[in-house]
């Protein structure tokens, strides 16, 4: 899927700051050290639009990204990781109360892209936050992520495990790789067919 163009658009640090455009919005959500900054890189097949880190917890705001696409224009929301990085316990009360600010209010959302690295197991916080946002009736995709890790016999079984836990769809479970650019192609369709 070609991408005419991606830039940074705003970081807000509280809802007051979150734009308010007329552009249908993707949240992009999972943990810590999920790898969305290199994912969302290789979706705008640009290296540094989004800042990767060997450090998990790196995002600590709400990030925008413009994307302008042949027919249409979106934006991609990098929210903050939860799970493993090291912060005080303050600051990831205020990283889920952020995050869930964006969820709850945002007029132009149209679904999450959940990360779920496909060496880690199926969490409580990943089961969580499905089912808020089915409640919520925010579809989502989920994103297995760093497939080029493992080999194909056990990437096969841990696709099915994982997607079972989930209780996601099957066409909406895709195996992606930002090193090899795998399932980027589908993840777009899947994107499209969201939006």
């Amino acid at each position: 899927m070609k991408v005419l163009a991606a830039e940074l658009l705003t970081v807000a640090a509280k809802a007051e700051d979150f734009p308010q455009l007329p552009l249908p919005e993707l949240a992009l959500l999972g943990r810590s050290n999920v790898g969305k900054s290199s994912l969302l890189n290789r979706l705008v097949k640009r290296r540094q639009l989004a800042r990767t880190s060997a450090s998990p917890g790196k995002t600590r705001l709400v990030i925008f990204y413009r994307i302008e696409r042949p027919g249409r224009a979106l934006c991609l929301v990098d929210l903050p990781g939860y799970g493993w990085a090291r912060v005080s316990k303050a600051e990831r009360a205020g990283w889920k109360a952020l995050v869930e600010s964006y969820l709850r209010g945002r007029e132009h959302l149209r679904g999450a892209i959940l990360l779920q690295d496909l060496r880690r197991d199926w969490s409580e916080d990943e089961a969580l936050l499905v089912a808020w946002l089915a409640e919520r009736r925010v579809p989502v995709l989920l994103a297995f992520t760093k497939a080029d890790k493992l080999g194909a016999a056990e990437r096969g079984r841990r696709v099915r495990a994982l997607a079972a836990r989930a209780g996601v769809p099957a066409e909406r479970c895709i195996v992606t790789s930002a090193k090899t650019g795998e399932g980027i192609e589908t993840l777009w369709r899947a994107i499209d067919e969201i939006l």
